[in-house]
């Protein structure tokens, strides 16, 4: 039997801030699968950072999103109807089709997952999916962490910056800071992650608050916000530090251009190495992640929280939300069991 999906649309490019008005809610008709697809029901689909640059109408390292058309991230579901015997219906499939309701997909661009015990399947869109694989390369593959180094990291308390902090801290690092936008948030790094050091970067300025955080001095940046973050970084850091630039947070929604970084020299004289990365550009380390630090998150030694917002019609006000910095952890939409 054919399925009506509900989906949501971008109705408008925004510009500054997105508001509930740029999306729309749309129903399509999807047929049965035929041979070699699946019609997957989504459990729980992510809004990302990324995917406000996708809002441009202009492609960066990806395609925009198009006016009137259903708007894509990732997606975990169920499969209902099958057209292939590898995919049985209940199979809990990772895909990229999220913001709707059903899914119809080729089986070349799902991945199976494996949920078990009190693992959710939607881990696989946070700890154990992109934000996680992107703390992962990004720490040890673009900024190279190493055992003794003072390790900081912005948006620490988001998806991508919590998994960070802790894979410093099991590797050895001396000091772990991360920066988060609450005294909530900043709790939650030093007491339930782990993190030597945190503080609120809405207390004053952030270059004041790293200094007196890291007084040696920082070796490894992971950078989530850029703007006055990344000044302060470049300021405190010691020489032969490397930095991996992951987002830019600060100024997704910006309309001017930004005034910081400030002190772009001292990149030169301090002898820094700044990498901006795209996590996809390394497939070739998925399987290492896995390895490393899938049974860490099965046992505990890594935890991560979720900020749950329940319904598909609700999804740009998670995602607007996740932009002004209101979920800890990863946000995710849910949309059923």
């Amino acid at each position: 039997m054919s399925v009506t999906a509900r989906e949501i649309h971008l109705a408008a490019y925004p510009k500054g801030e997105p508001t509930p008005t740029n999306f729309t809610l749309a129903e399509r008709v999807l047929p049965d699968p035929g041979q070699g697809e699946l019609l997957v029901r989504n459990l729980a689909l992510s809004v990302d950072p990324y995917m406000r640059g996708k809002m441009t109408g202009v492609r960066s390292y990806t395609d925009p999103y198009e006016i009137g058309e259903p708007m894509d991230g990732a997606a975990v579901g169920v499969v209902e109807a099958s057209g292939d015997p590898s995919y049985p219906v209940g199979t809990t499939v990772l895909h990229g089709q999220g913001w709707r309701s059903h899914a119809l997909l080729p089986v070349s661009s799902v991945r199976p997952v494996n949920v078990t015990g009190d693992l959710p399947a939607s881990a696989y869109l946070g700890v154990l999916g992109m934000p996680g694989q992107t703390a992962y390369i990004g720490l040890f593959h673009k900024a190279e962490m190493r055992e003794g180094d003072t390790v900081f990291v912005s948006g620490a308390a988001g998806a991508v910056g919590s998994v960070v902090g802790q894979l410093a801290k099991r590797n050895g690092a001396k000091r772990v800071i991360g920066s988060a936008g609450s005294s909530e948030k900043v709790r939650h790094l030093v007491e339930d992650l782990g993190f030597d050091a945190a503080f609120n970067y809405k207390d004053g300025p952030v270059r004041d608050q790293l200094v007196e955080a890291a007084p040696d001095g920082i070796d490894v940046y992971f950078d989530n916000v850029g703007g006055e973050h990344l000044e302060a970084a470049i300021a405190v850091a010691n020489d032969f530090a490397r930095f991996a630039l992951c987002g830019a947070i600060s100024g997704y929604n910006a309309t001017e251009p930004p005034q910081a970084p400030r002190n772009l020299f001292q990149i030169v004289a301090k002898r820094l190495t700044l990498r901006g990365f795209i996590v996809g550009d390394n497939p070739e380390l998925v399987g290492s992640f896995y390895r490393d630090v899938a049974p860490a998150v099965a046992e505990g030694a890594i935890t991560f929280r979720e900020t749950i917002v329940d319904g598909l019609e609700n999804a740009p006000r998670a995602f607007i939300d996740m932009l002004r910095g209101a979920n800890t952890g990863k946000m995710i939409v849910r949309l059923g069991q």
